[in-house]
């Protein structure tokens, strides 16, 4: 019989699967607006707080206490799940520049790391994470 931590990790994927469904949409649109901009901003924000959570409850559900983000992006490191922990440390950071969307050489920059960076190593997790079901 599964455990209830196993069940929650596998809960959250599957909206972390949806939310990367969304923003796979919005990252394949080669020219965005400037209000698909910030949906494409937003829907990154939600689906990063999916990702690390999601990547928390397989880590705790290995055996590991998790307590922050930080933590969770460091072990999932260590552990493998991801291959550039940097790029995930630097996407909790940019967090705080996303909210700025209404700036719009930031909401610029946001789309760039996005789609350059942040996108791939989304797609990363999940991949590992789906293998690991």
């Amino acid at each position: 019989m599964e455990n209830a931590e196993d069940i929650r990790w596998r809960q959250r994927l599957a909206n972390f699967s949806k939310a990367l469904q969304q923003l796979t949409e919005f990252v394949e649109k080669p020219e965005l607006n400037k209000f698909e901009k910030q949906g494409l901003i937003q829907c990154f924000e939600y689906t990063f707080e999916l990702a690390w959570k999601t990547m928390k409850d397989y880590l705790e559900d290995q055996g590991f206490m998790v307590r922050s983000p930080r933590m969770a992006i460091q072990t999932g490191f260590q552990m493998q799940l991801v291959s550039d922990g940097h790029v995930w440390l630097d996407a909790l950071e940019k967090r705080n520049l996303m909210a700025h969307t209404y700036d719009e050489g930031l909401a610029d920059e946001a789309e760039r790391l996005i789609r350059e960076h942040y996108f791939g190593m989304l797609r990363e997790l999940y991949e590992y994470l789906e293998g690991a079901k």
